[in-house]
């Protein structure tokens, strides 16, 4: 299916849904406290207008592209764009599937109710207007509070690793994941200032970023540079190679990694594109295994197993990689890896609410969204990371810094 194609499903989708909660708003208010009101229809077909201006301007964008044969990068960097345009559309376009997968199914218990109970249709249908518009309700004061609270929070989390064995150099060891950096417009200077303060408020004796370290274009490379200069470590800042990192300059994936490798060269810190380092702690060693798993850039099996293969005396056996894919974990436990910690997903940057289980996006690509996941004695650690991919924020999902304390089993 072409990418073209993909994308007149996505907008023909979302428009019928924002049929269907238009109508399921107008009637349930309509039934509830007015009998006939064409301001109140008014005003919600003017709300649902301006609120997709930005759906608007991107159609006009994409028509001028295909009238004119000619393109220019639709960047608009200004803040009036994002409170008025930007940021309204994603928190309603959010509020519209989150309403959806929670009143689809309401009403598909409605229809059964009318079957079994058709002389109670009306107090039914009064039943559900009534949960309807309060659901519709909360979630216009839950979405924004939510969209504002994951973006001005930072969750600390710590995870234990035990293993046997341990030298007692290593017993407390602290390792800080942190991952999906993405320097931007949004993840401006104060964001990420209060992300590396809050990184260096752990003491960490190592810190591990799995990678993206910008979102996009070159022109934030050296911001995202100079707030990881501000990290502070006992061993050392290490990153692997995520998605954005080859994406600066879009043509050219390898001039893009090495402009980031450079940059933060001058501050010490190793940006590494499937090698390994081994770290002197005492009279122990750590092993550590840059894996580059993109989608600009896959390692091949053989080199996976080689770079693994390498580190296999080291006394704590790490891999770092941005993508969690099977793969890499089948590779890390044949080589007898400790640990493997990743990014990449944000932890469903957009995460809706729903009963017994959340849904996200992120969960048609991967299963590890977020969090921990044992393979014997492998443990899977996955970063909710602190940066945003497409839409400019995140829902369900607050950033995290993750803390790896290595304990003697």
């Amino acid at each position: 299916m072409s990418f073209i194609l993909r994308i007149i499903i996505v907008l023909f989708l979302t428009l019928l849904l924002q049929i269907y909660l238009y109508k399921k708003f107008k009637n349930s208010v309509k039934s509830l406290f007015v009998n006939s009101d064409q301001k109140f229809k008014k005003f919600l077909l003017f709300s649902i207008f301006y609120l997709n201006l930005y759906l608007v301007i991107l159609l006009c964008y994409w028509i001028y592209i295909q009238i004119t044969g000619q393109s220019f990068r639709l960047i608009i960097e200004n803040k009036i764009w994002d409170f008025l345009i930007l940021y309204p559309f994603w928190i309603y376009i959010i509020w519209v599937l989150q309403l959806s997968f929670l009143l689809l199914p309401l009403d598909l218990i409605k229809m059964l109710f009318f079957i079994f109970l058709p002389k109670e249709k009306q107090k039914i249908l009064r039943v559900n207007y009534i949960i309807s518009l309060i659901l519709i309700s909360f979630f216009m004061i839950y979405v924004p509070s939510r969209v504002i609270y994951d973006f001005k929070s930072v969750d600390v989390r710590s995870v234990e690793y035990k293993k046997q064995n341990l030298p007692d150099v290593l017993n407390e060891f602290k390792i800080i994941l942190i991952g999906d950096i993405q320097a931007d417009w949004y993840n401006n200077n104060a964001r990420l200032s209060n992300f590396i303060n809050k990184v260096n408020s752990t003491k960490p004796d190592l810190i591990l970023i799995a990678g993206d370290l910008i979102t996009g274009t070159p022109d934030y490379i050296p911001m995202s540079a100079y707030h990881l200069s501000r990290l502070k470590s006992t061993y050392g800042v290490f990153s692997c190679v995520g998605d954005h990192d080859n994406w600066a300059y879009r043509k050219d994936n390898e001039r893009s990694r090495k402009e980031i490798a450079e940059t933060l060269k001058k501050y010490e810190i190793a940006f590494l594109d499937n090698e390994i380092r081994k770290l002197n702690i005492g009279s122990a060693e750590v092993g550590i295994s840059f894996v580059t798993e993109s989608y600009s850039k896959r390692i091949d099996g053989n080199v996976l197993d080689s770079l693994n293969g390498s580190i296999k005396t080291a006394d704590l056996k790490i891999v770092l990689t941005h993508q969690p894919t099977d793969k890499i974990i089948r590779s890390s436990i044949k080589n007898e890896m400790d640990m493997m910690l990743a990014g990449h997903t944000h932890g469903g940057q957009i995460t809706f609410l729903f009963p017994f289980i959340n849904i996200t996006p992120t969960l048609l690509e991967t299963k590890y969204v977020k969090g921990d996941f044992y393979f014997n004695d492998l443990l899977l650690i996955v970063t909710r990371g602190l940066g945003m991919s497409l839409a400019p924020i995140r829902y369900n999902s607050s950033p995290e810094i993750v803390i790896v304390t290595v304990k003697k089993k």
